[in-house]
């Protein structure tokens, strides 16, 4: 009996197969798939129990959105006034231009028509390159 018992215990040791364990790591930080950061993402913030209470989120109402999209399009048609009367139908030419306390001096230069801006309150001064076409 006790032959057939280790008879059997051998024979169902041999046909036990294993194989080896494989890490994969599933956070896209540490060498895993970066299709799972967006699930790695949603799973953190569902779990996550803390709100800011700091932060608001305002909507705004239709009369706040028209009123905005009002004054945008006054903006919009006082500054293509300005820019018509400044520089006419033909468009930017190259010289120096002040509107009010915006210095604009347009030159044409290596990489194409270059404007510079400078706000002479602040001293701040933005350059925008026109590429050549």
């Amino acid at each position: 009996m006790k032959a057939l018992a280790t008879a059997i215990i051998i024979l169902l040791a041999y046909a036990a197969n294993a194989q080896d364990l494989v890490y994969k790591p599933r956070n896209p930080n540490f060498g895993g798939d970066t299709f799972n950061y967006q699930w790695l993402l949603s799973s953190a913030e569902a779990q996550n129990k803390l709100k800011d209470n700091t932060v608001t989120t305002k909507t705004k109402t239709e009369l706040e959105s028209f009123t905005e999209n009002l004054n945008s399009q006054l903006l919009n048609l006082v500054s293509r006034s300005l820019f018509t009367q400044q520089f006419g139908n033909n468009g930017i030419s190259e010289g120096s231009y002040t509107f009010g306390s915006l210095s604009v001096e347009i030159f044409p230069s290596e990489n194409g028509l270059t404007v510079t801006i400078l706000d002479t309150n602040t001293g701040e001064q933005t350059q925008v390159i026109i590429p050549k076409s």
